[in-house]
């Protein structure tokens, strides 16, 4: 046999041989824990978009479980193709604000105070709201043995988070509606408002410095964990029962410069969210994965599945709610009147989800002219 035809028929012996690892590599690429990798190989091999990096901000919280799921999954990462995903964490609203401000992050997971908060300090500059990610999750835990009834709250000792964050603005308007009094500097008055980090109220209602609190999940059920009961569910107050509790900002800079990245990590966030309503439970465990890397454990059984129905993954980024939130912190004193028209635009979120097929979205009046 000639030489030329020995080294042929070696070649094609040697793809052939290829062929069956080919194909499985191919199938497995998809969505789901066990594809994480392969997703990431192919996504670094990808196109790089126009940023070699995009930087991302989360809070280890279920509430930005789009984000701990779309992170955890690769789903990001794929969309983002040979564009690296670079993220950062933070435990509260205005140090992640701080770090959009200072160039550190340029695409955020956030609620909605720290996000108004950060467009009117700026002088609406800053920043634009560019997506939604969840509803409700934030309820009225109590102790049983000393509130039994919604009246009950009054004279009783209540932590909402942090002064004038969501939660707090929140608890203060439903006092407001119940007709009691509360000073919303110092929290004195019919209820006296403690303001307690999420990190340590599960310690204070366990020592009975307080006698319940308004918080956000996971928190809420770690106190249910601890005995607390759960009295009021805020999704209950709202039309529809749905309210913004995390949207996703972008630095205007970077939506300008980059509009190409910032609709790549949004049609990531749309293709979690899709994810984690057909893969409920598969998603629950990949959101307590990633928080376990982050925080070095992971919630209990009792906590997550206590807390996680509790919250809607949603695209649509409920604007007219926003704007009544912002209506409850100027009522309670904490913000002055502000001007909220430009802080959305939904431009780049409805090319993504008329490119999925799904219906475009509203920003209430408020979005950039």
């Amino acid at each position: 046999m000639p030489a030329t035809t020995r080294t042929t028929l070696r070649r094609g012996l040697a793809v052939a041989a290829a062929l069956p690892l080919l194909i499985g590599a191919l199938a497995s690429c998809g969505y789901g824990s066990q594809a994480k990798n392969d997703q990431k190989k192919v996504a670094a091999e990808g196109e790089k978009l126009s940023v070699d990096a995009v930087r991302l901000g989360y809070f280890p919280n279920l509430t930005h479980a789009t984000a701990l799921v779309g992170d955890q999954e690769g789903i990001f990462q794929k969309e983002l193709g040979g564009t690296q995903l670079k993220v950062s964490t933070f435990n509260a609203g205005p140090s992640e604000i701080e770090a959009l401000n200072a160039g550190s992050i340029d695409i955020g997971f956030i609620g909605p105070s720290p996000a108004i908060n950060g467009y009117t300090k700026s002088k609406g500059k800053n920043l634009r709201i560019v997506g939604g990610s969840a509803s409700g999750g934030v309820k009225l835990v109590v102790d049983p043995d000393k509130i039994k009834t919604l009246d009950d709250v009054k004279g009783k000792r209540i932590a909402t988070p942090q002064l004038g964050n969501t939660q707090d603005v929140g608890f203060l308007n439903w006092v407001s509606e119940k007709g009691w009094k509360v000073d919303s500097q110092s929290g004195k008055g019919d209820v006296s408002v403690l303001r307690t980090d999420n990190k340590i109220t599960p310690d204070a209602y366990r020592s009975g410095s307080i006698d319940g609190a308004w918080v956000p999940e996971p928190t809420a059920s770690k106190l249910v964990s601890e005995g607390a009961k759960v009295l009021l569910d805020e999704s209950d107050l709202w039309p529809g029962k749905q309210f913004v509790i995390t949207n996703i900002i972008v630095s205007q800079t970077f939506l300008k410069e980059h509009p190409d990245v910032v609709e790549a990590v949004l049609r990531g966030s749309v293709k979690t969210n899709a994810w984690i309503k057909a893969n409920s439970e598969q998603a629950k465990a990949s959101a307590n994965t990633k928080l376990k890397e982050l925080s070095g454990k992971p919630l209990g059984a009792k906590v997550i599945d206590g807390a996680w129905p509790s919250i809607q993954f949603v695209d649509d980024p409920l604007a007219a709610t926003l704007q009544a939130q912002a209506d409850h912190a100027v009522k309670a004193g904490l913000l002055k009147e502000p001007d909220l028209i430009g802080i959305y635009d939904l431009k780049p979120l409805n090319k993504v989800l008329k490119a999925a097929g799904k219906p475009e979205v509203s920003d209430a009046g408020l979005g950039v002219k």
